[in-house]
């Protein structure tokens, strides 16, 4: 009983600390990212389409996490901005690609390896050995996700 309380409780402290430090990098990734005039969001969708190339829209909301209305807005702002186009699919007319533009590829890979060296600046006191654990524990943790 004393350790299911002492677990419990550690599982708040845990929960707590991660909830902080999340909360930490993102506020860092959002000021870094307005200086390039983008919110989180749509420098995710940049930053998507520079690593895996002209992707379906359907597929954009679940590699970042958003909701398919709110899909629809960051993309029509990013269109509006000139920084990526949407090309239909030639095989099948349902799926449309999102794929950026010379002016999007441009910016993604002015601004990308700044934002990557900002990011690294944040786990900076983190070593190697560490980094590798906590990235295995946060799998981990995703992966257990039938609550």
């Amino acid at each position: 009983m004393l350790n299911d309380q002492y677990n419990q409780s550690r599982s708040l402290q845990l929960f707590s600390e991660i909830c902080k430090t999340n909360r930490y990098i993102t506020d860092a990734a959002i000021e870094h990212i307005k200086l390039f005039g983008l919110n989180l969001t749509e420098f995710a969708v940049l930053e998507l389409l520079f690593h895996k190339g002209d992707t379906p829209i359907q597929h954009i909301g679940k590699r970042i996490l958003i909701s398919s209305g709110n899909m629809t807005y960051v993309l029509d702002k990013l269109e509006a901005k000139g920084f990526i186009k949407r090309l239909p699919c030639p095989k099948d007319r349902r799926v449309t690609y999102a794929v950026l533009t010379d002016e999007g590829r441009h910016l993604i890979s002015s601004i990308f390896p700044e934002h990557e060296q900002m990011i690294d600046q944040l786990f900076s006191h983190i070593n190697k050995t560490e980094k590798e654990m906590l990235i295995y524990l946060l799998k981990k943790m995703g992966l257990n996700q039938d609550i």
